[in-house]
């Protein structure tokens, strides 16, 4: 019976290890987050915070945006997202680097026409004046 608890603990500490994130990569999940709540809201000021001034945005058609043309295309509803789920998401914190890898799946209005999107992202985040910044984003098909 020992044995057995002694075999649970270590499999469970080994998974509780595998998966405990440290403070910086809590730091970038929360702002990942806060950039999924701001894109479903529009929220112009949220996105502006959220992006670096140097922000490459690309989508999955190989159109790229800075920082200005993401930030208004969001908050004007020419791309106007209802829903964002992330899934599968991993974050590696590199110094002042984070990359994020998700799937996003997502409910659109784009010009009052529904749709739906399924794509593959990963997000390069930089730790600027003690906030994480997107600086790039680079989305493609699934």
């Amino acid at each position: 019976m020992k044995k057995i608890i002694a075999a649970f603990l270590l499999i469970f500490t080994f998974n509780l290890g595998a998966t405990a994130q440290s403070k910086e990569e809590k730091a970038v999940a929360v702002a990942v987050e806060t950039m999924r709540k701001a894109m479903i809201d529009g929220d112009k000021n949220g996105l502006q915070s959220i992006a670096a001034e140097e922000l490459s945005y690309g989508h999955s058609s190989g159109k790229v945006q800075n920082k200005a043309e993401f930030v208004d295309g969001i908050a004007s509803g020419a791309s106007d997202f209802v829903t964002i789920d992330l899934t599968e998401q991993t974050i590696k914190v590199i110094g002042n680097t984070a990359l994020v890898r998700h799937k996003l799946s997502a409910q659109t209005n784009d010009g009052g026409k529904p749709g739906s999107v399924s794509l593959g992202i990963l997000l390069v985040w930089q730790k600027q004046k003690g906030q994480w910044k997107l600086i790039a984003r680079q989305a493609y098909k699934l």
